[in-house]
């Protein structure tokens, strides 16, 4: 059960990473600052905002598949062109992007502190990665934030 993003958590709890994130984010794009949200790290590299708005877009896409995994057998994941989406970031502000996520966020979370226990094996199928389970999205989506708040970091400093 493969998770892209593993070694970003190590052998953190992805419930307090992804509790974390919302809050981590804002405080990051306030130190970059308005101007420096735009500003790209290199050519073909994305700027703040546009981490910020991937963020977003990969947030709503979590929720769909762990409300999909729990509500689907067998069910399979639907992969997206992340550079594709892309094309659409120029229209989205930071502020915009940081409120989508924050509020998915939170609704991610509840959804995840509330699921029942059987429900952190229910497996579904990833067509790039194998087979997945309801944990492994999870952390996944843990790993996925720190690398990026990684990135934001850098652009920060």
């Amino acid at each position: 059960m493969l998770n892209p993003y593993a070694s970003y958590a190590g052998n953190r709890d992805p419930k307090t990473i992804l509790r974390e994130t919302a809050a981590q984010l804002a405080a990051l794009a306030k130190k970059i600052g308005p101007q420096g949200l735009n500003r790209k790290p290199a050519p073909n590299k994305w700027s703040a905002r546009e981490i910020l708005c991937h963020l977003a877009d990969v947030e709503t896409v979590f929720a769909f598949r762990l409300r999909q995994t729990l509500a689907e057998p067998h069910h399979v994941i639907q992969p997206f062109d992340q550079d594709s989406w892309a094309s659409q970031y120029p229209g989205f502000t930071a502020e915009a992007a940081l409120d989508v996520f924050a509020a998915v966020r939170r609704w991610n979370i509840t959804l995840i502190q509330n699921a029942p226990a059987d429900a952190f094996s229910k497996l579904v199928t990833h067509p790039e990665r194998g087979q997945m389970t309801f944990q492994t999205i999870a952390e996944t989506m843990a790993g996925h934030d720190l690398n990026h708040i990684q990135q934001l970091e850098k652009i920060a400093s």
